[in-house]
């Protein structure tokens, strides 16, 4: 009778292991799952802000062309035009090594 009992008693004790460890298995997805979602989600919050940034200069850089005083200074830079008693001037870098008559 008491082997019975005793076994009775295992049997349960395995089978509540065994829910456990199933409940565990469960939820050890679940958490693994939401990790990765959790990265993706703020890796598309942070492609959001950059978007938003940009389109925030965007913005900016149509509002300046829209107006007329903002859109020539544009058009000058880009096709190298100048106004009456404005001249352009080129400027080149240094060369890497100065050259020695002007060290001294």
């Amino acid at each position: 009778m008491r082997v019975v009992r005793l076994l009775g008693k295992l049997s349960v004790v395995a089978m509540s292991l065994l829910v456990l460890t199933l409940v565990a298995i469960q939820y050890d997805k679940i958490i693994v799952r939401n990790v990765g979602l959790q990265h993706t989600v703020n890796s598309t919050r942070a492609d959001v802000q950059t978007l938003r940034e940009r389109e925030r200069k965007e913005r900016l850089q149509i509002e300046r062309l829209s107006d007329p005083e903002g859109v020539v200074p544009e058009i000058h830079d880009r096709l190298h035009f100048v106004s009456p008693r404005e001249e352009l001037i080129y400027v080149k870098g240094m060369p890497s090594a100065a050259p020695t008559s002007l060290a001294r």
